[in-house]
């Protein structure tokens, strides 16, 4: 009962406010295992990303889908109401932990100092710690793209060794839940084409209605309203 394929989706507002660099945005980072795909509905800007291959910029509106595979640097900008559908691989595991933020290299290569700086307070000063958070990401993603530029790859490649340094202790974790969800869906299709080209359709006699409402919190690159997929509510009761 996974939401479909073992994804998830998220409503992102993207931030606003400008960044020392004068754009305004979300907070540079990576994804470590999961490929993340944006689904633009409103608003317009753009989005800015590293690779082993340089630093591109793809203009984003309405109607505009992108997306990205393990390792791309990504930074939403915003230039007037970005509004984005995300859609993720494995249930949500890029809100859940497989993301490092771009901070400079002293901050992403020590554990401790990475938790510090990524973790947001609960109540008041939230949203000085979400702007403190983007710019000191912003710093460490403009040191990367000026490597880059000068055709030094050298500082990208330790900002990855760090990054799978930092996730490494949860990876154990991650594999239960891609198990529970991808795998598992997987292995339920396997079955249910097995079943079809037998002309066996029990299954369909288990279709079922189900729902995740929203819940509104704050993300690296915006207001998120997201979905917990994992815990849906049931609208139609298996008999």
């Amino acid at each position: 009962m996974t939401f479909p394929g073992g994804t998830s989706v998220t409503r992102l507002s993207v931030y606003s406010g400008t960044c020392h660099d004068g754009l305004e945005g979300g907070t540079p980072h990576l994804h470590t295992a999961s490929t993340e795909a944006y689904v633009v509905i409103g608003g317009s800007g753009a989005l800015q990303t590293l690779d082993v291959h340089g630093f591109r910029e793809t203009p984003l509106s309405a109607g505009s889908t992108v997306w990205f595979t393990p390792g791309t640097i990504h930074r939403a900008i915003n230039r007037g109401g970005l509004e984005v559908v995300v859609v993720m691989q494995n249930a949500g595991l890029p809100e859940a932990g497989d993301a490092v933020m771009t901070f400079p290299p002293e901050v992403v290569a020590d554990a401790a100092r990475y938790r510090e700086a990524a973790t947001l307070p609960v109540g008041e000063g939230v949203e000085d710690a979400v702007r403190r958070r983007r710019d000191l990401a912003v710093e460490g993603f403009l040191r990367l793209a000026e490597s880059l530029s000068d055709g030094d790859p050298g500082p990208l490649q330790a900002f990855y060794d760090s990054a799978v340094a930092l996730v490494r202790p949860a990876v154990a974790g991650w594999r239960r839940t891609w198990e529970d969800t991808v795998a598992r869906e997987t292995q339920h299709t396997a079955e249910v084409l097995d079943a079809l080209e037998r002309g066996d359709g029990t299954h369909l006699h288990s279709a079922t209605l189900l729902e995740a409402p929203p819940e509104a919190r704050w993300g690296m690159c915006g207001r998120l309203r997201t979905h917990d997929v994992a815990h849906p509510q049931v609208r139609s009761p298996l008999p």
